[in-house]
């Protein structure tokens, strides 16, 4: 299925937020208009899809990388907690 306009939008925007200025939460608002906890959750389905990683290979692998280092870090610390 090919990627929505808005699907570019937000990789687009997470590829480029930090030239954004101001907290990137007001300009996930202002540029998109969603709420922050939207915008991740579309975000994290997005980037799964061959589509996204099609359109921006390096942003996709860099958010893959980030989510799978904090996912590692949560259960480490569940497994230590316990």
């Amino acid at each position: 299925m090919p990627l929505t306009d808005r699907d570019r939008a937000i990789l687009d925007f997470e590829a480029e937020w930090r030239r954004h200025a101001g907290a990137k939460e007001e300009a996930i608002r202002a540029d998109l208009g969603v709420s922050p906890a939207r915008y991740y959750q579309l975000l994290g389905r997005l980037i799964d899809t061959a589509e996204a990683q099609q359109h921006d290979p390096m942003l996709v692998k860099r958010l893959r990388r980030v989510r799978d280092e904090r996912l590692r870090d949560r259960a480490g610390r569940a497994a230590d907690a316990r």
